[in-house]
């Protein structure tokens, strides 16, 4: 299955389902034009609420990731890149909370690794 959660994770349901799409994007699994499986689908397979599934989906929407459309599903409409990036993005902010990293630094320490030479 495209969407894969942990329940005994302390992350979010919702945040699950937004990150296994995100992954499935950034790995070439999913692409532009893409429909998501239906909410209710999701729901009923991974055994949680069509909300919480619905709440992820509005995140990758939010992000740019995915059209969501009453009658038409969820498509996907931003390139793998994008969702890559998304999603080291993320990582990369739970690292540094888990650091101990405020977000000042955080975006310093982005500053520093941007002037460097790839």
């Amino acid at each position: 299955m495209l969407i894969r959660i942990d329940t005994c994770s302390a992350v979010p349901l919702a945040e699950q389902v937004a990150s296994s799409v995100r992954r499935a994007l950034s790995d070439g699994a999913l692409h532009p034009g893409d429909r998501l499986p239906a909410a209710r689908e999701v729901a009923r397979l991974l055994d949680v609420n069509v909300h919480t599934v619905l709440r992820g989906y509005q995140q990758l929407r939010e992000e740019g990731l995915i059209d969501l459309r009453r009658g038409r599903g969820a498509v996907v409409v931003a390139a793998p890149a994008q969702a890559r990036l998304r999603e080291a993005a993320r990582q990369l902010v739970a690292a540094a909370r888990e650091a101990g990293f405020s977000q000042d630094k955080t975006v310093d320490l982005l500053r520093t690794s941007w002037s460097e030479e790839p």
